[in-house]
């Protein structure tokens, strides 16, 4: 359940930063007109995802059960990539992320009503899509045939709601990029359990061999329906008796990805490395007087 609430609370709150944003500067600059289509098209991107979900999850329900596991897996492993470029590209522009919003919302208000409709539906409508992928894919790695996976993403998304509207009334301060940093990280982790478990379902569907190759079984120490158990399931997506697949894929994502998103911003472009004085525009030293 944690797992579920953490991908709606970071999901949840960087869509509703996205409207604090436009919202904030329309009234701080006096364009209170062009509110009502910013709220048109978030309403529309918000249907759509929510559409989208429920296509997902009713629509798989009318597939044979080889389809739904092929499906399943496949879907996870992009809503993995996704959510993986998603982390990056919050990192490396949460600082920047306002500016660049009231760049393209002025470029909107100079076009007239029907580009802020865009605007707006393309800010969230992005974000609401994978947030309806991944929150599927994760509810399918860890249903267990009970409504918590979906309490989880519910509350988390309510939350975020919640702390949205207090930084847009000024009661609330948070460091953004710390808290996309770390919350990112933590994601990656839930991701990482996704993947393990959409390459799970391809091997249910019979799509890749090893089903039978387990890894390890500590099911008798962990047993699955434990409170320890259904925790650790919540949390990380564990499973007690993983195939040889399962491991070597949640180690070859989780490790690397997660060096790589705590190195610092730029180490992979060269950005972060130690500049000379001439680089740095030091003053020459002056030559010694005779």
């Amino acid at each position: 359940m944690f797992s579920n609430y953490l991908i709606g609370l970071r999901e949840g709150l960087e869509a509703s930063l996205v409207v604090c944003i436009l919202i904030a500067y329309l009234v701080k600059t006096d364009r209170r007109d062009a509110i009502r289509p910013i709220w048109i098209g978030i309403s529309v991107a918000v249907l759509i995802a929510m559409g989208f979900g429920c296509a997902l999850e009713f629509g798989s329900q009318e597939l044979t059960f080889e389809a739904q596991e092929a499906l399943g897996g496949s879907l996870s492993v992009v809503a993995v990539g996704l959510v993986t470029w998603m982390v990056f590209w919050m990192r490396r522009t949460a600082r920047h992320l306002k500016s660049e919003l009231h760049g393209r919302l002025d470029a909107a208000l100079a076009m007239g009503t029907g580009a802020l409709v865009a605007t707006a539906f393309l800010a969230v409508g992005r974000e609401g899509l994978e947030t309806a992928l991944f929150v599927w894919a994760s509810v399918h790695a860890a249903s267990d045939g009970t409504p918590r996976p979906l309490i989880g993403v519910a509350l988390g998304l309510a939350t975020a709601v919640f702390l949205g509207w207090l930084f847009y009334r000024g009661a609330l301060k948070i460091n953004l990029a710390k808290f996309f940093t770390w919350t990112g990280g933590m994601l990656v982790v839930v991701a990482a359990g996704v993947l393990a478990y959409g390459f799970h379902d391809l091997q249910e569907a019979d799509w890749i061999p090893g089903l039978t190759h387990l890894a390890f079984d500590i099911s008798d120490t962990i047993p699955p329906d434990s409170w320890y158990g259904t925790l650790l399931k919540g949390v990380f997506n564990f499973q007690p008796d993983p195939t040889v697949l399962q491991v070597t894929v949640w180690l070859l994502y989780l490790i690397p990805t997660l060096t790589l998103f705590f190195a610092p911003v730029g180490f992979a472009s060269g950005k972060g490395k130690v500049k000379t004085p001439d680089e740095q525009g030091s003053r020459p030293s002056k030559a010694p007087q005779a």
